[in-house]
């Protein structure tokens, strides 16, 4: 700064030149130097992995992260969701298979999904499956393990309003903690000044930003040592690669029927490892959902979907579905165990082993009754337990009968699994 005489006023910034133009022009170079300054100052702040994001990404992540959404708060999305962990987690929960809630008395009654690669799930409907010799209607997509939300903005609600997760008793009282938080402003910018004067529809908005920010490339980075192999900027070991023709195999393991990929394809979208449909697989009961503990109490899965009936085609009987939950992508299904709908198997190779073994050693697998018969299918009413599917390969075996997998084929396609891990996963 220029040095002043005591006395002697600093001379101003701007001399006015009779008219006041050169004033005016000062000013508005003034503001033309200092206007990134004062961008830069409004825009919200971004961590180092933030700066790809869009404005409406950023405060979905914001939402995603926030753990004052909770009643009482400390739970946020990320708690049962873990980017480190696949999206995916259970807030530390006592019980490996289902997620701790808000409050320490209340848990989940199924495993907490990956959040990963979801963006692929068509909306839910019934399509026809024309892979087979005889094209059927089936039902696919939607978001849970139910199909019961129709995309990523309705499944991000669900989790905030659950009773058993983070115990919101209102969309209105959600809304009213997300004006209250730091990043209010973020979602003014966005949608408004006036954006929480209506509460029904600032929800709807703040749900598809936390949509946007599962739309993001972090939530589908096709990253895996499988990808860098399609690519052809790696290797597969021998086992991993013998692994992966068992994998693709449909007289052996069958897993791309469900879990789909395109072999002639060496483009990673076109390996989601999910179809996104509907399977009754007969999984154990888990007795360590506490839900569980009531013999009279199951998890039907699709059946109970809200709506479903209205939908359902004539050719589908609903008792059908009962049992029925979606194929999850395989895509870091090392690091997302325990397994299945309901945690049942927490290692990799015995969710493996169960599909290979389930017909030819249910005993390995299942229970036995009071009158020492082995409990088949135990976690299903026995009015649905014929629905689960015995006809496709490989459950297409008897007891006794040689699985279509053996121990050493078995490790081959869990080694082939392991490939699936996006970087940065554990």
């Amino acid at each position: 700064m220029k040095k002043t005489h005591k006395n002697k006023k600093p001379e101003p910034l701007f001399r006015s030149i009779g008219s006041g133009k050169a004033l005016a022009a000062g000013a508005a170079f003034l503001l033309l130097a200092i206007a990134p300054a004062l961008a830069d100052a409004a825009a919200p702040l971004r961590a180092a992995d933030e700066q790809a994001l869009s404005d409406q990404q950023l405060l979905g992540k914001r939402i995603f992260e926030d753990v004052t959404l909770s009643e009482p708060q400390g739970m946020s999305c990320a708690s049962c969701h873990a980017p480190e962990h696949a999206f995916q987690g259970n807030n530390k929960s006592p019980i490996a298979a289902v997620a701790l809630g808000s409050t320490p008395d209340k848990v989940g009654t199924r495993k907490t999904p990956t959040l990963m690669y979801k963006a692929y799930s068509p909306a839910f409907g019934f399509y026809i499956d024309a892979d087979g010799a005889k094209p059927k209607l089936e039902p696919r997509g939607g978001q849970f393990w139910d199909g019961r939300a129709a995309d990523l903005a309705e499944q991000a609600s669900g989790p905030l309003l659950n009773p058993l997760e983070m115990n919101n008793p209102s969309a209105e009282a959600v809304v009213a903690k997300i004006a209250r938080a730091p990043y209010a402003d973020l979602a003014k910018t966005l949608y408004g000044p006036e954006v929480f004067a209506d509460p029904k529809a600032a929800m709807g908005k703040m749900m598809k930003s936390v949509a946007a920010f599962e739309l993001s490339p972090r939530f589908a980075p096709f990253s895996s040592k499988f990808d860098d192999w399609l690519r052809g900027k790696t290797e597969l070991t021998a086992e991993e690669k013998r692994g992966y023709a068992i994998f693709i195999d449909t007289k052996k393991s069958n897993c791309v029927d469900c879990h789909a990929g395109k072999p002639e394809s060496k483009d990673p979208t076109d390996w989601i490892f999910s179809d996104f449909s509907y399977h009754v697989l007969g999984v154990p009961r888990n007795a360590a959902i506490p839900a569980n503990a009531n013999p009279e109490v199951f998890d039907l899965g699709l059946c109970k979907r809200p709506g479903l009936e209205a939908i359902l085609p004539k050719k589908i009987k609903l008792a059908s579905l009962c049992g029925a939950f979606k194929a999850p992508t395989l895509r870091n299904v090392a690091v997302t165990g325990p397994y299945f709908h309901n945690g049942a198997f927490p290692s990799l190779r015995d969710a493996v082993a169960f599909y290979a073994t389930r017909e030819t050693d249910p005993g390995h697998w299942y229970p036995r009754d009071a009158k020492g018969k082995i409990d088949k299918f135990n976690d299903l009413p026995k009015a649905y337990k014929a629905s689960v599917n015995v006809e496709d390969v490989p459950y297409d075996r008897k007891p006794g009968q040689r699985p279509r997998l053996n121990d050493q084929e078995i490790d081959a396609l869990v080694a082939f699994l392991k490939t699936l891990t996006d970087r940065g996963m554990n």
